[in-house]
C-alpha cells in the first residue's frame, strides 16, 4: 500500500449522482485520502453507477469490471448498488456494494478496508467541498427520491421517497459555491416542484428569518445572489405558475426544464403521469405572456407499450403547438422492475428508433426556426471554454452539457466563468454565434 492511502473515484449518472461523488469526495479529502480520477496507483477504487435504463446498468457493470481488472479493489455505489444481487452476480468479488445517497456506508466499506489516514478536519477540504463540475457552475441537489410512481422509472426503488432537504441548509450550501466563484447554481431533484411537501412546507432560518421550505421561497432566496440560478425537472404543477413572475423579475433564469414525457392522454395514463398535454399548453401560453423570454425544455419517451401511430402523431401535433426551445427524445426501453413491463402491445424496436427520428427531424426545424429569431439580439452569455481559436459560452437558454452553445470566432482575452454582452451574429440547429459587444 503506498504511504498515504490513494483511492480511484469513478463517476457515472445524472448530476443527482454527480452530487453524491462530490459528498464522498469531499469526506474522503477531509480524512486525507489522495483521490485519482482513474484507476492506476489506487489501493481501491470506488464506482458510483447508474441503473436507471439498461444501457446505463450495462455501462456500470462494464466499468466494475474494468477497475477489478486494473486494480482488484472495488466499492461499488450508486444507483445499481441499490440492486446488489446484479452487481454481485456479475462481480462477485468487489469489496462492497451500497445504494445511493449512501455517504457513511462507502465511508464504512473504505475504513474497512484502508483505515483513514488521520481525523477528519473539515479544514482540510474548501468550504464549499470537493466538486467534479468546472468552477464557475455547480449542481445543487435539493431534495432526494421521488413520490410519483410512473410506470417506466424505479428510481423511488432505488433513491427511496421524496425527502427534502431544509432550505436553510441548501441555501447555506448555495453562499458557499457563490463565495468559492460559482457562477451558476443548477437546481435539482427528481422533482424539483414537489420541494418540501414531505416537510409540510416547514419554516427554517437563513440569514436569521423564517422562510417557508417550498420551490418558491427556495428560488426568490437564491435569486437574491449573485449567480444564476436555473432550474431543472420541474413538474408543470400549477403552483409552478408563482416562478414565471420571478424570471419576468429577472431574480431566476427564465428557463424551465419540463420532462413532459408524451402527449397522448392513453400514453400518459399508461405512464401513469400527472399533465394532460391539453393543460400543459394553455399553461405554456400563459407562461409566454407573463414572461416573454422563457425557454422551455422537455424531454419525451416514445415507443412506449401500446403507443399507436395515432398516439405518436398526437405527440408531433403537441411538438408543433408548443414549440419548445430544447427537446430530448428517447426510444422506449424497458428497465427491469420497471410495471411497464407487464404492459401489453410492446412497440417493436425498429418502429420505436423510426419514430424517434421523425420526431428529431420535426425539433430540429423548431431549433433552427427559434434560433434564427435570435439573430441580432443581444444577450449576456457565460464563458465556459477558452480555446485557441474560439470561446465557448451560453446564454440563459442553455444548460451545460444538454443544450446549446453560445460560440465566439476568433481569439479573445477571457476566462471561463466571465459574463460577456454579445450580438448573435449565426444560428444553427442547436448553436449561436456570436461577437462580443459593450454591455447591454
Amino acid at each position: 500500500m503506498t504511504q498515504t492511502a490513494t483511492i480511484g473515484f469513478i463517476s457515472l449518472g445524472c448530476p443527482k449522482a454527480t452530487v453524491d461523488s462530490e459528498r464522498i469526495l469531499t469526506r474522503l479529502r477531509a480524512e486525507g485520502y489522495r483521490i485519482r480520477p482513474t484507476y492506476e496507483d489506487a489501493d481501491l477504487v470506488i464506482v458510483n453507477t447508474c441503473g436507471f435504463i439498461e444501457d446505463a446498468v450495462d455501462e456500470s457493470l462494464e466499468a466494475i469490471g474494468e477497475a477489478l481488472a486494473a486494480n482488484g479493489q472495488v466499492i461499488v455505489t450508486g444507483c445499481l448498488g441499490a440492486r446488489a444481487q446484479v452487481v454481485r452476480e456479475a462481480h462477485p468479488e468487489v469489496l462492497a456494494v451500497t445504494g445511493p445517497d449512501a455517504l457513511e456506508e462507502v465511508m464504512a466499506a473504505v475504513h474497512a478496508q484502508l483505515p483513514a489516514p488521520h481525523d477528519p478536519f473539515m479544514s482540510l477540504v474548501p468550504p464549499q467541498g470537493i466538486r467534479l463540475t468546472p468552477r464557475h457552475y455547480a449542481y445543487l441537489k435539493i431534495s432526494e427520491g421521488c413520490n410519483h410512481r410512473c410506470s417506466f422509472c424505479i428510481i423511488p426503488s432505488l433513491r427511496g421517497d421524496l425527502a427534502s432537504r431544509p432550505i436553510g441548509e441548501v441555501l447555506g450550501e448555495a453562499e458557499r459555491l457563490v463565495e468559492a466563484g460559482v457562477r451558476e447554481l443548477l437546481v435539482i431533484s427528481q422533482d424539483t416542484s414537489a420541494y418540501g411537501l414531505d416537510l409540510r412546507y416547514r419554516l427554517d432560518f437563513w440569514r436569521g428569518r423564517p422562510l417557508k421550505t417550498d420551490t418558491a421561497a427556495l428560488a426568490r432566496a437564491l435569486g437574491s445572489l449573485p449567480a444564476w440560478v436555473r432550474l431543472h425537472y420541474v413538474y408543470p404543477y400549477p403552483h409552478v405558475d408563482a416562478l414565471i413572475p420571478l424570471m419576468a423579475e429577472g431574480l431566476i433564469l427564465p428557463y424551465l426544464d419540463m420532462p413532459l414525457q408524451h402527449a397522448s392522454a392513453p400514453v400518459l395514463r399508461a405512464m401513469r403521469r400527472p399533465a394532460a398535454a391539453e393543460k400543459v399548453l394553455d399553461r405554456l401560453a400563459r407562461w409566454r405572456e407573463q414572461c416573454p423570454q422563457l425557454v422551455l425544455r422537455s424531454t419525451f419517451i416514445v415507443g412506449f407499450p401500446g403507443e399507436s401511430e395515432s398516439d405518436f402523431e398526437q405527440l408531433l401535433d403537441f411538438l408543433r403547438a408548443a414549440r419548445l426551445d430544447r427537446v430530448g427524445c428517447f426510444p422506449y426501453s424497458p428497465v427491469a422492475g420497471a410495471a411497464a413491463n407487464a404492459l401489453p402491445d410492446p412497440v417493436p424496436e425498429g418502429l420505436r428508433k423510426e419514430r424517434v427520428a421523425r420526431f428529431m427531424t420535426l425539433q430540429a426545424e423548431i431549433s433552427r426556426a427559434k434560433l434564427a429569431e435570435r439573430i441580432g439580439q443581444r444577450l449576456t452569455v457565460l464563458v465556459d471554454e477558452v480555446r485557441e481559436a474560439e470561446v465557448i459560452a451560453r446564454s440563459y437558454a442553455d444548460a451545460p452539457e444538454i443544450d446549446g452553445q453560445v460560440i465566439l470566432p476568433g481569439a479573445w482575452e477571457l476566462d471561463p466563468g466571465d459574463f460577456i454582452a454579445v450580438e448573435i451574429t449565426g444560428s444553427g440547429e442547436h448553436d449561436l454565434w456570436a461577437s462580443p459587444v459593450e454591455g447591454l
